[in-house]
């Protein structure tokens, strides 16, 4: 199966609850450098994290609207945790709640053809829209940061139209 077919059909999973442990930020669609300087400030301290559960990295994205694209929202840069307690100074504990996701992978640095085509092709050919849980990503062994052949996971909540 090639990237595009695997684009084109998502794997429809139900995660169970996720602790993490990270740093975040707020801001605006298009303000990509704030990105860039979370994950700078968070992976030189993930050593300090004492419970990680595994080597990935999670970007996650906190919408307050997720229609109102001029809306702030909030990003994360974190790591899956087994428990939240003694966490290093300056960081934070986030909790994704259990639910239904849809996951492409993505490969390359550019996700906003990857983002186009689930809101423009893939959402409105389905019974689905976007629910109000974190949309996150899981950046594993396969991601390469910089890398046209990096690959990734983008987890989109969703849930059926009422």
């Amino acid at each position: 199966m090639n990237f595009l077919e695997y684009k084109m059909t998502p794997k429809i999973i139900t995660i169970s609850e996720k602790k993490l442990v990270g740093q975040s930020s707020t801001m605006n669609h298009g303000e990509y450098g704030k990105i860039v300087s979370l994950w700078k400030q968070f992976m030189p301290r993930k050593k300090e994290i004492k419970t990680v559960l595994h080597p990935d990295l999670i970007a996650v994205q906190i919408y307050n609207d997720f229609n109102a694209m001029e809306t702030p929202f909030d990003i994360w840069a974190a790591t899956e945790v087994s428990n939240v307690d003694d966490l290093p100074k300056n960081m934070a504990s986030i909790t994704i709640p259990k639910g239904d996701y849809a996951v492409f992978r993505h490969k390359g640095m550019d996700a906003s053809k990857t983002y186009q085509y689930i809101m423009t092709e893939w959402l409105p050919s389905t019974p689905y829209k976007i629910d109000t849980r974190p949309h996150f990503q899981v950046m594993g062994a396969q991601y390469k940061n910089g890398s046209p052949d990096s690959e990734e996971d983008f987890y989109v909540p969703f849930a059926l139209k009422q």
